[in-house]
């Protein structure tokens, strides 16, 4: 482990600036999965989230082999500032750095000791000893003015509060109509932490993956999921069934006082039941009632303006989210689009599910 003065003396900033130097600090190159103290350490940072934690980096360490290199600053046997970043080593898609794979938000924490360039030029400085393509950032604010965003994507936070009421009135009406309609409906939910509500959930997401034309992640990825955080109760699998068939569901993740819902799922033929409402409002409760702060949404495509309305809909507060990429060929920042959309989304609605849940464990692994 160098210090990061010592790594970045006499090299220059990305964006032209001074030198990397950490005055009240040390910069190593830790990993979560060998600090047993790990979540506790970054929680008191205030905007640290479940992307940050122990658990995450388990599930992409074991699901897909990244080596994660978590830049931190330490001071006085505490952690003042951390940016989580893992190698993704793919013989088809290049060796880079992403902060993190399959994450849709993760915010350079610090305590104000150091900035988020001078920590991403010693990412920078690592990436081309390790001979990166690329190093992606997702979510750091007030980043460097010569870096442009690369894309970026629209973020919802819904403040709780123990006030149920209030959280209600927050909703728009067609919002509480849904959830009326859905509870006279008799679709019931069921909240809990077992490997049979992953598998339930896994089967509505294989088909849901399947509309929007993607293929689905592995199974072994949800396993892992329910090994590293539902079993150690931060995170929840809310499922909703109607005559006793599941027909909607969503897995949330948590860490602290913040929550996000990560993975959504349905049955298309119930969608008139308007399950989704149902079951995203008794997550809130859940939430409220567990005394936590804030619910993220989880990152909507620019483009995908249903999805945006469906969270605006519940009183969330909308925000922009960038993400940032360098590019070591080039050796600047680039743009780039989101690849989500495309031609193969046209092959993968017509593909069945066994053959596009095949795909999905073959192509995963090379992606990010």
């Amino acid at each position: 482990m160098s210090a990061l003065s010592e790594a970045g003396a006499g090299s220059s900033g990305i964006a032209g600036g001074r030198p990397v130097t950490a005055t009240k600090g040390s910069a190593q190159r830790l990993s979560p999965l060998e600090k047993p103290e790990w979540d506790k350490l970054v929680m008191s940072h205030r905007d640290a989230s479940f992307f940050h934690s122990a658990s995450w980096a388990g599930v992409l360490h074991d699901t897909y082999g990244h080596a994660p290199h978590y830049f931190c600053t330490v001071n006085d046997e505490r952690l003042s500032a951390v940016l989580p970043v893992m190698e993704v080593n793919s013989p088809l898609t290049g060796r880079r750095g992403v902060s993190l794979p399959f994450t849709d938000e993760c915010q350079f924490l610090s305590t104000g000791s150091i900035t988020a360039e001078e920590v991403f030029q010693e990412v920078v400085n690592f990436g081309r000893k390790r001979k990166w393509k690329y190093v992606e950032c997702r979510g750091i604010k007030n980043f460097s003015k010569a870096a442009s965003p690369s894309p970026s994507f629209f973020g919802h936070v819904l403040p709780l509060s123990d006030r149920e009421d209030r959280m209600f009135d927050r909703l728009e009406s067609r919002v509480r109509r849904g959830i009326r309609k859905a509870e006279r409906s008799n679709v019931r939910v069921q909240i809990s932490q077992t490997m049979e509500s992953v598998r339930a959930f896994y089967s509505l997401h294989c088909k849901t993956r399947r509309r929007h034309g993607l293929p689905p992640q592995s199974f072994s990825f949800f396993r892992n999921i329910f090994l590293h955080v539902l079993s150690k109760e931060l995170g929840v699998v809310v499922l909703g069934s109607y005559q006793e068939k599941p027909i909607v569901a969503a897995v949330f993740f948590h860490l602290g006082d913040k929550a996000i819902h990560k993975f959504g799922a349905s049955e298309a033929a119930f969608n008139r039941l308007c399950g989704n409402n149902l079951i995203m409002w008794e997550a809130i409760k859940w939430y409220c009632a567990r005394g936590f702060a804030l619910l993220h949404f989880g990152r909507s495509s620019i483009a995908n303006e249903g999805l945006r309305r469906f969270k605006l809909s519940f009183g969330t507060e909308e925000y922009k989210l960038d993400y940032f990429k360098y590019d070591f060929r080039k050796e600047a920042f680039v743009t780039d689009r989101d690849k989500v959309f495309g031609w193969f989304n046209r092959v993968f609605r017509l593909t069945p599910i066994l053959l596009s849940r095949m795909v999905g464990v073959l192509l995963y692994r090379h992606l990010s």
